[in-house]
């Protein structure tokens, strides 16, 4: 039996074979068995009630919406109305920061349930995935120790794992789906900067600020990206006739810090990957890409995030500075330093980084950039006690992704195999600006050759049997597994 994707479950919900209600019961039993902490709130009534309207439509003969059923966790930096919001700090925004924005609006609208808030990083501003404040959640592929989840958009990843949601909304500045994704083991799509209106989301950068997904697989991003995106005013997209053929694909590796700041752990597993898509008929090709580096150093340098965060704070939570932890308020401390010569010459630079890039890739016909999407497996929470350690790891983790946002280009990352620490290592697909149709019809057929997540990594030690057999070995009924532990699909990285 084929484990039914998020089209498929939508799909029985609107034809009635299915229950919504079912659907969340589900949900919540799952995430009454986890103890991963993915959730500041998680709204069992409330997905009962949402769940409840929609059945009620289905059998009044009413469509519900192409996203019938789908339970959704979301990140605590959107507005939910109803639910509380603190974007992770020590006390809970004013009632106005409940307003809903478009893709909560949008989930609502197209028949999704929204199951609760996950956690994020203080005000998004990290991407290890810690907070002292709320809570950081567990990664779910280290039984022994408390491992980062990735960040910003923490609970997230872990959220699809524990079985609690099908689609998890996060954000991304400066890789804040991406790293997460990659960190746990599953799909994180960046949009092109536009595609999506930021509205009812608590600020990062106002320049580089994006809304995202993240999925257990391709198809399930690509689906939801669809159905979602035709709402933000965008023409319907004909998918790929044949969104699976990697054959005659050109893949870029670029000769960048991207790949040599690399663990070479993390470095072999990606090239195995790309082994394999190259013995599938892509043509994987080297390229001069200094951009990508300069992008980074320019990311990293925070002249263009941080004094936009602080701008932001001031206007928006005056006096909030006072109570931010030291991850993040030590780190904002240096923002009013930044001139006004450095803020407007950090934006020519990406503006003119971008421009030669897509030059570059234009002129040797390159589909996608691919890189690793982290640079080092995710740490445990007790090496991050010192200050200094975290703020090299929280650089370390940007410093794969940061580019691809500096530089307003959509990227996946979507994973890879384990390392040998038995972390998950995310393969990052960049496209050029505007393509996330054919980014994401190229990531699927990347998926079609490496398997999806559960295929190509197995199942963390952490998710429950119960849960596993459920919601995610439905694909693989050939797969034995011995009680009490997990293993990866025999022949998989």
């Amino acid at each position: 039996m084929k484990r039914k994707s998020i089209h498929q479950t939508a799909a029985r919900v609107r034809r009635g074979e299915e229950s919504a209600l079912q659907v969340v019961e589900n949900a919540i039993r799952c995430h009454e068995a986890s103890d991963l902490g993915s959730y500041i709130v998680f709204d069992a009534d409330g997905a009962r009630a949402q769940a409840a309207t929609i059945d009620a439509a289905v059998a009044r003969g009413d469509d519900p919406g192409p996203l019938a059923g789908i339970t959704v966790s979301v990140k605590d930096l959107y507005g939910v109305e109803g639910l509380p919001i603190r974007a992770g700090t020590r006390r809970e925004l004013p009632a106005r920061w409940q307003r809903e924005g478009f893709l909560v609006r949008a989930i609502r609208q197209l028949g999704g349930v929204i199951t609760g808030k996950t956690h994020t990083v203080e005000l998004a501003f990290g991407g290890v995935g810690l907070n002292p404040n709320t809570g950081t959640p567990v990664n779910p592929w280290d039984a022994a120790e408390h491992r980062v989840p990735g960040g910003s958009s923490a609970g997230a990843g872990v959220s699809l794992w524990e079985g609690s949601a099908m689609l998890a909304l996060g954000s991304d500045t400066g890789g804040s789906v991406r790293i997460p994704a990659s960190a746990t083991g599953v799909v994180g799509h960046r949009h092109t900067t536009g595609q999506w209106p930021t509205t009812g989301v608590v600020p990062l950068s106002t320049t580089l600020d994006t809304v995202g997904l993240l999925t257990h697989t391709v198809e399930d991003s690509r689906y939801a990206f669809g159905v979602i995106d035709r709402l933000a005013g965008h023409a319907t997209h004909s998918a790929a006739a044949n969104p699976n053929q990697v054959s005659g694909l050109r893949i870029g590796v670029p000769r960048s810090n991207l790949w040599s700041g690399a663990t070479p752990g993390i470095a072999a597993v990606v090239r195995n990957a790309l082994d394999e898509l190259e013995h599938a008929g892509a043509h994987i090709v080297k390229l001069d890409a200094p951009e990508l580096d300069e992008a980074s150093e320019g990311y990293l340098a925070g002249e263009l995030v941080q004094p936009e965060r602080f701008e932001s704070l001031e206007r928006d939570l005056p006096g909030w500075m006072a109570i931010l932890d030291p991850t993040v308020g030590k780190r904002l401390e240096s923002a009013g330093d930044v001139s006004a010569v450095d803020y407007v010459a950090i934006l020519r630079l990406r503006h003119r980084l971008s421009a030669t890039l897509h030059a570059r890739l234009g002129t040797q016909r390159i589909d996608l950039l691919a890189t690793p999407t982290l640079p080092i497996t995710p740490p445990p929470l007790a090496a991050l006690s010192q200050l200094d350690v975290y703020r090299a790891v929280n650089r370390d983790m940007l410093s794969g992704t940061g580019p691809a946002s500096m530089l307003d280009m959509c990227a996946v990352s979507l994973p890879a195999g384990l390392d040998e620490q038995g972390m998950p290592v995310g393969l990052q697909l960049i496209g050029r600006t505007g393509t996330d149709y054919a980014l994401l019809d190229r990531a699927a057929a990347v998926e079609s050759v490496l398997g999806t997540n559960v295929e190509r990594l197995g199942v963390p030690p952490t998710v429950t049997m119960d849960i596993a057999r459920t919601h995610l070995l439905q694909t693989l009924p050939h797969i034995e597994i011995p009680p009490g532990r997990m293993a990866a699909q025999p022949g998989r990285s």
